[in-house]
């Protein structure tokens, strides 16, 4: 008994000092956009990898990338493309599979590997150089005017390939339910609206929520938690 229980010290205890190295790799591949933008400016040719899946890079990527990512088919054939004395760039929806990929190019022998922080989310927010097969269904001056002509606008901002936006969608059927027509919902996503997103130029990571009231913006947040409370109480003043 005290040896089986000793094991399981000692798996838990490899696991967590395996979690931990991870987190910290993760950590210091992730970089902001501003350092991720200038380390790409600095390079002839940049190897970007777009690290979602195929459909996702069909629709929208930033310029001069190629798409693959771990779960990819031909990735050791892939990887043999890319020169490993050079910067490897890789982004993904969020910082989820691009973290993964840069961990692994850096643990195959690549000399430096950058996982964009906030993904193609703060790339394409911040109006930085993209592709997109379509136009966008909303323009700003639209987005404006449903602004100007309604007293409070509740804006959801996301992408439909992300985990974390996906939960946001019953929060607001909650809120859709209470409030009726007296709050304006608007949900926007990527894949219809690229260069909309580019011209707003305030996002960083999806989702994104931002709640207007009277043409003002009373709170812009990132993710679910405590939106119906922060909704309540901003409505609630009148």
């Amino acid at each position: 008994m005290k040896n089986i229980l000793f094991k399981n010290t000692i798996t838990a205890l490899t696991l967590f000092v395996t979690l931990i190295g991870f987190a910290q790799n993760k950590s210091s591949n992730t970089v902001s956009l501003d350092v991720y933008y200038s380390k790409i400016q600095a390079e002839k040719n940049p190897q970007i990898i777009d690290a979602r899946g195929p459909e996702e890079f069909a629709l929208n990527h930033i310029n001069g990338a190629v798409n693959f990512n771990l779960e990819s088919k031909d990735y050791e054939q892939q990887l043999a493309k890319l020169d490993k004395t050079k910067p490897v760039f890789t982004y993904s929806i969020g910082a989820g599979r691009s973290v993964w990929l840069a961990d692994d190019l850096l643990k195959k022998g690549f000399k430096e590997a950058y996982s964009l922080e906030g993904g193609i989310a703060n790339w394409i927010g911040n109006g930085k150089p993209f592709y997109a097969n379509s136009k966008s269904k909303l323009t700003l001056a639209e987005y404006n005017k449903i602004i100007v002509e309604n007293k409070d606008v509740l804006v959801d901002i996301g992408s439909v390939y992300c985990g974390a936006c996906k939960k946001v969608k019953p929060v607001l059927e909650t809120i859709k339910a209470q409030y009726g027509t007296n709050l304006k919902i608007v949900e926007i996503d990527l894949e219809d609206n690229p260069q909309f997103i580019a011209d707003l130029k305030i996002i960083k990571v999806f989702p994104t929520l931002i709640l207007y009231k009277n043409g003002k913006i009373i709170f812009k947040k990132e993710g679910t938690a405590d939106l119906k409370k922060q909704v309540d109480l901003a409505l609630a003043q009148n």
